[in-house]
């Protein structure tokens, strides 16, 4: 059934408007963002179709790529682009809320910054935080990009912008997109080389935070670093 034929209360933007739009269902808010359907089919029960080849629904959906959202029967270039982008927009809201807010109280506050940017990530993304002497961020480096085996992390480019911006100390971040965030061999080897490196410079890794799915785990808390 078409939106349109709907009761005024049952339509996405009406229910919106008069309950709030948290009263709207997940298939709701992307009847939103999609704006129309196809033949008979609304853009509600498209964006249930969405969520139901997605891997995982609304999880799932976070990971799919426009070309994924275009094998869905009814969903185009624009449409795939439009869910995309809103997708994409909301992580960046989640990450930009606690991201870069006073200085570094602990792991979690770490992981919380990134958890959202970082969980869904089918890349390995190694990030570093600098932080002044009083513990407050000053910026955030994308170090590398790595493909589904690991980023590849050299001393130079993890303290140079360390150096230019006369941090004190850095904290390491990247995820594991298995969404298993335990650490590998080679970050434990990674971390300590980057430790030797950073006390020849006299810049402190305070912490290694590895990013998976909803988890994640500090080294140094772990007693992984010296």
């Amino acid at each position: 059934m078409r939106i349109k034929f709907l009761p005024e209360d049952e339509r996405p933007v009406e229910k919106a408007l008069s309950a709030g739009i948290e009263s709207l269902s997940n298939a709701e808010l992307l009847a939103l963002i999609l704006h129309t359907g196809f033949g008979e089919v609304s853009a509600i029960h498209l964006g249930e179709e969405i969520l139901s080849v997605t891997d995982g629904g609304l999880k799932g959906l976070g990971r799919a790529s426009i070309e994924e959202l275009m094998n869905v029967k009814g969903v185009g270039r624009s449409k795939a682009c439009a869910v995309a982008g809103a997708v994409e927009l909301g992580k960046r809201i989640a990450s930009a809320q606690a991201r870069y807010a006073g200085n570094i109280e602990s792991a979690e506050s770490v992981a919380d910054m990134f958890m959202e940017e970082l969980r869904y990530k089918q890349k390995e993304y190694f990030k570093c935080l600098l932080v002044d002497a009083k513990g407050k961020i000053i910026f955030c480096d994308e170090v590398s990009v790595g493909d589904l085996s690991g980023a590849v992390v050299h001393p130079r480019e993890v303290f140079s912008q360390a150096v230019r911006k006369s941090a004190s100390a850095v904290i390491l971040v990247h995820n594991h997109p298995s969404g298993d965030p335990s650490p590998s061999s080679e970050d434990i080897r990674t971390t300590e080389r980057l430790a030797e490196s950073g006390r020849v410079l006299g810049i402190k890794v305070l912490d290694h935070v590895i990013i998976g799915d909803g988890r994640y785990i500090s080294m140094g808390g772990a007693g992984l670093m010296d």
